[in-house]
Formats: structure tokens, C-alpha cells, sequence
């Protein structure tokens, strides 16, 4: 089989079957593992394939910058947006994560909420100003201009100095092998940092997020109280979810 014949049956069996697995086709080919990880890794240098232990995943369309994520479901984030919002209580606390599904939620949260919104994301504290009743308190540390929040050693240590009684997260990719991940190692500690200050941490996650992966594991699925999602209930990742016991709360 040539180069781009074998290129062309990995992206199929990627789409087809959410994985690959490289000693499947491996022999499945008649080929070496060794020539499948190459392949797999001309693949995941274009962008077409996460690569992980054993195979590759289906990259997460949410890796491309802040900028250009505001144009990736824009209708599927509004429905997870008005769900999480739903959860923020009166007199309650929320520690809210950056990016563009935790802003649509800021912008979800109704204006007279009497709430406190900790973050590290100067986005969402400008979405956040003219609530009056909302105290805001803005976690500061260099700024990850990919998804406009601040990472690193001090953002870190000032997130372990909070704490709130719910905490809405935001993820790259959502899989029921790989967990919950991003692309960035120094956003995914952060993100662990903020969501270990929570009594609860509830996902957000629009539908093409669902069944990708990308390279930093953020939290694995006991460390989530469930996943807020606008996919069908009887999409088969959300089935397999609900199989490993994680609550889903459907916002299509």
C-alpha cells in the first residue's frame, strides 16, 4: 500500500471509529507498527490527529487561538453558556475559567445576579463590569494570549489561595479514554489549580469537542462532578460517558 493510500485509510478509520490503533492496523495492513507511528506522526505534524499512547485520537478543532475560536460554534457554546449559567446560585461563588465558552457564560449570567466571579481571565472580568452586584476578583500571572488568561507560577499560587463553591471549566478536548485535555501543559496546571478550589467543577463542552484529545491531560473524569454538553444524549461518546458514570447535563 503507498504512502497516500495508507494516508487516506488512517484519516477514514479516524473518522469512522473515533482512534487508531496502531498494532490494529498495523496487522490489519500487513505493515510494521514502527511504519503506522510514522505515518501517525506525519499526520498529528499537519494537524489531522492527536497522537497518543498506542494510536492517535481526533484532534480538537478548539486549538486554534482565541480569536478564531469566537467563530467555532458559536450556537452550541450559547446553550452550554445558559446551562452553567443556571448553576451560578444567589450569594454563591464561581471561579470561572477563560475562553469563549466561559465568556458566552459571563454574558449568560443575568445582571442583577448577587454573586462573587473569581478569574483568571481579564475577558471576563470586562464582561462582568457593568453587574453591579458582582463581586469580581481577577487572579493575575503572566498572560497566555492564546486563550487571554494568565498562566504560570504566579497564577498558580494565587488560585490555591481561593476558593468557591463551583467552578466552570473549559477544555480542548473531551474523551472517555484520554479525559479531559488542552494544549498547553502550563493552561492545563492551571486549570487543575482552579478547579481543585471548587467544591464542584462542571465542564463546558460544545459538540465538536466531544470524542478529540489534545496533548496535556487536564483532570481525569472522577475529578469532574459532570460535563455540561449540547450534544444529542444518544451521540455514542456521550453514551460512553454516561457508562463511566459521568453526570451529563444536556443543554441541546
Amino acid at each position: 500500500m503507498l504512502a497516500a493510500e495508507r494516508r487516506d485509510h488512517l484519516l477514514g478509520l479516524l473518522a469512522r471509529e473515533g482512534k487508531i490503533v496502531a498494532k490494529e492496523v498495523a496487522a490489519d495492513l500487513g505493515l510494521s507498527e514502527d511504519s503506522v507511528r510514522r505515518d501517525l506522526r506525519d499526520l498529528a505534524a499537519e494537524g489531522l490527529c492527536q497522537r497518543v499512547y498506542g494510536g492517535a485520537l481526533p484532534v480538537s478543532p478548539a486549538v486554534v487561538d482565541y480569536g478564531a475560536r469566537q467563530s467555532v460554534a458559536p450556537d452550541g457554546k450559547r446553550k452550554v453558556a445558559t446551562v452553567a449559567a443556571g448553576l451560578v446560585r444567589a450569594g454563591g461563588s464561581v471561579i470561572l475559567d477563560g475562553g469563549t465558552t466561559a465568556f458566552a457564560v459571563a454574558r449568560a449570567l443575568p445582571k442583577d445576579l448577587d454573586c462573587t466571579v473569581i478569574t483568571h481571565s481579564p475577558t471576563i472580568v470586562a464582561a462582568l463590569i457593568d453587574h453591579p452586584r458582582a463581586e469580581l476578583f481577577l487572579l493575575g500571572g503572566r498572560i497566555f494570549k492564546h486563550s487571554a488568561v494568565a498562566c504560570g507560577a504566579a497564577a498558580v499560587e494565587a488560585a490555591q489561595n481561593v476558593s468557591a463553591d463551583l467552578c466552570l471549566l473549559g477544555v480542548t478536548g473531551v474523551h472517555p479514554e484520554a479525559g479531559l485535555t488542552t494544549g498547553d501543559a502550563e493552561e492545563a496546571a492551571m486549570k487543575r489549580a482552579l478547579s481543585a478550589r471548587a467544591a464542584d467543577t462542571y465542564v463546558l463542552a460544545s459538540s465538536e469537542k466531544l470524542g478529540t484529545a489534545s496533548q496535556f491531560r487536564v483532570l481525569p473524569w472522577e475529578k469532574a462532578s459532570g460535563l455540561i454538553t449540547d450534544a444529542d444524549r444518544e451521540d455514542a461518546v456521550v453514551r460512553e460517558l454516561v457508562g463511566l458514570g459521568v453526570e451529563i447535563l444536556s443543554a441541546g
